[in-house]
């Protein structure tokens, strides 16, 4: 028998001595549930980290993107079909999701039991595979279905694939953005980023009336473990409650950024940053990171594709919410017939309970084309738990589509960059000027008329010297234009803005926030 399968082999021995014992200890205690996850996740963390067996049997590892893209698991061998509305498929491993998951269904009556590899779940198409010498495997990751939009067909729902990833669709939606569930030194202020993974799961069965369904994970990396436990609401929007608890390791490497609900996402080009010899005008999953804070203020920041990696944040003494937005849900604002961008959902986080302090992070990475993820948000406790000390929070992810979180006064609707016509004797004194033409609306202004006294308030902390801020009415749309201009005192260093409209004494919008880069492109 070759190396890699008796590798294999021996693995999968082990892993099922220690789940039977798991089993039976929590069999004797309680039905399976968050404690019991959280009680593996405690043991893990005040041990020393193992890596996975990623060993794969030596065809399986050799085969590349389309031969393991003719690999299917059969929607006939679903985990509940024909027992629910919903439905669970399983991942294929390969050499782009080589580390194993174990996965097992807890019953009605808390049971849990493994859901075992098995090569007669997959159609493995063109392929020539000796499966049958192959051990249990393991799989990569899970799907969940559900009749999302018609009765007649189940859609995706819901994806856990790779580390920590995963990402849900609600009604009538396209997968864009992911969530994931812990991020580590994302924007590597202590050595490079730490990819925490699912390392088992546990899907409970739902019964045949079920409107939700409920997944535990156990995470690990080497310097945290926890548990989580996501209860799955399908709908317009689809809802993802998450409870989790973590323990961290004791390393001599301490965890500089630990990210709490961590969004990723794309963004190569929009409305403040064009993209010359593209016909699409945008391209994006997501076009900006919204933030409200527990003072009341709502902030919105449009995203960028910098020359270089940016990281910015917002310290909050507490936090209501974070999101990263798809706002413009026209088909003219993307004019893609595959990529449907205006289809892909916003990932709104709302915390469940107090947070406490701490700041908003949003990394943003130079990116080439749309096939990179290059924007990260995500929340950062000011302070950590020791090691082996819980941490416990919650928080409800809302995958929104057209029907989205606003700020209850009103919104930007779009933010350009550029000067209209500029006569001759005006471009001497423009030159070295940016200038952002930003649209509002919501209900605090649609109540004013056109002739209000809305007033921009703008400013520019330490690098920037406001040369311009003027608001007007804008008929064709029924909103309000803000038309901003700023020139940087040291082009070498970056200008942060801010703006908000207001009308006598009241703030009557959400406050813009942007950056512009020190080549003082945007």
């Amino acid at each position: 028998m070759p190396l890699c399968l008796r590798r294999l082999r021996a693995a999968a021995l082990v892993v099922a001595v220690l789940l039977a014992g798991t089993f039976s200890a929590a069999s004797a205690r309680a039905a399976w549930g968050f404690e019991q996850v959280a009680e593996l996740a405690r043991a893990r963390a005040a041990a020393p980290f193992q890596a996975p067996d990623s060993a794969l049997p030596p065809a399986l590892a050799q085969l590349d993107y389309d031969g393991l893209r003719d690999i299917r698991f059969r929607p006939s061998h679903a985990l509940w079909r024909g027992a629910s509305p919903f439905e669970a498929m399983f991942f294929h491993r390969g050499r782009y999701h080589p580390e194993p998951v174990r996965i097992h269904e807890v019953d009605a009556a808390g049971r849990a039991h493994p859901v075992r590899w098995q090569a007669s779940d997959f159609d493995y198409g063109k392929n020539t595979l000796a499966t049958q010498v192959w051990p249990d495997l393991g799989h990569a990751g899970l799907r969940i279905h559900y009749p999302l939009n018609t009765p007649a067909y189940k859609d995706e729902l819901i994806v856990f694939l790779g580390a920590s990833y995963f990402r849900a669709l609600g009604a009538g939606q396209q997968y864009g953005l992911s969530a994931r569930g812990l991020a580590i030194d994302t924007a590597g202020a202590n050595g490079p980023e730490e990819f925490p993974r699912f390392t088992d799961f546990w899907l409970e069965r739902p019964d045949p009336q079920a409107s939700q369904v409920v997944v535990h994970a156990l995470l690990d990396s080497p310097r945290a473990s926890g548990a989580y436990r996501f209860t799955v609401r399908p709908g317009s929007p689809t809802v993802v409650e998450v409870q989790a608890r973590l323990f961290l390791r004791a390393t001599d490497r301490p965890i500089a950024t630990l990210g709490l609900a961590p969004l990723t996402s794309m963004f190569l080009a929009g409305e403040n940053q064009p993209r010359e010899g593209d016909f699409r005008p945008e391209v994006h999953d997501s076009d900006g990171l919204m933030v409200a804070s527990a003072s009341g203020e709502w902030l919105w920041r449009p995203l960028l594709n910098p020359q270089s990696p940016l990281v910015t944040s917002f310290s909050l003494d507490g936090l209501r919410g974070f999101g990263l937005m798809q706002r413009d849900r026209s088909f003219a604002s993307y004019e893609d017939t595959e990529a449907r961008y205006e289809r892909r959902p916003s990932a709104w986080v709302r915390p469940l309970g107090d947070w406490g302090p701490g700041r908003v992070e949003l990394l943003q990475l130079p990116t080439p084309d749309e096939t990179h993820d290059n924007i990260a948000a995500y929340w950062v406790p000011a302070r950590l738990p020791a090691p082996g000390q819980p941490l416990d929070f919650a928080y409800e992810l809302s995958w929104q589509g057209d029907e989205q979180q606003r700020p209850p006064a009103a919104w930007v609707t779009q933010s350009r960059i550029g000067f209209g016509y500029v006569r001759a004797d005006q471009a001497a004194a423009l030159a070295g000027q940016v200038q952002y033409v930003v649209d509002f609306t919501g209900p605090a202004l649609d109540a004013l008329p056109a002739d209000a006294p809305v007033q921009a308030i703008a400013s520019s902390p330490g690098n920037g010297a406001i040369e311009q801020a003027i608001t007007w009415f804008n008929p064709a749309t029924r909103s309000w234009r803000l038309a901003l201009r700023v020139r940087p005192i040291d082009a070498s260093q970056p200008v942060e803005l801010r703006a908000f409209l207001r009308h006598r004494d009241d703030i009557v919008s959400e406050t813009w926030t942007h950056i512009v880069l020190p080549t003082s492109a945007p």
